[in-house]
């Protein structure tokens, strides 16, 4: 009978510790994803703000009048004149 009960307290010892251990991983486990998390989220955050100053830059590339200067100054492009017009049928 005492085999027994010492045989209990054993299998009672291990499960306590195996809990207490498993206690312990998840925690850390836990910690060790929760930095992850927060990397990621600031990282998310400064893709953000990235992502907005590179729509307003391509906004302000877009813009037609913009457009039309670069084409007048760089290209030396001209509206045509209306004798150098051909309309095609």
């Amino acid at each position: 009978m005492k085999a027994i009960g010492t045989f209990v307290m054993l299998v009672l010892l291990a499960a306590v510790l195996g809990s207490a251990l498993g206690v312990v991983w998840t925690r850390h486990e836990s910690r060790v994803l929760f930095v992850i998390l927060t990397t990621l989220q600031n990282q998310r955050d400064e893709l953000n703000i990235e992502y907005g100053k590179l729509e307003l830059e391509q906004a302000t590339y877009a813009e037609p009048r913009r457009i039309d200067d670069e084409a007048r100054q760089k290209l030396g492009m001209v509206n045509p004149r209306p004798q150098d017009i051909r309309l095609l049928h």
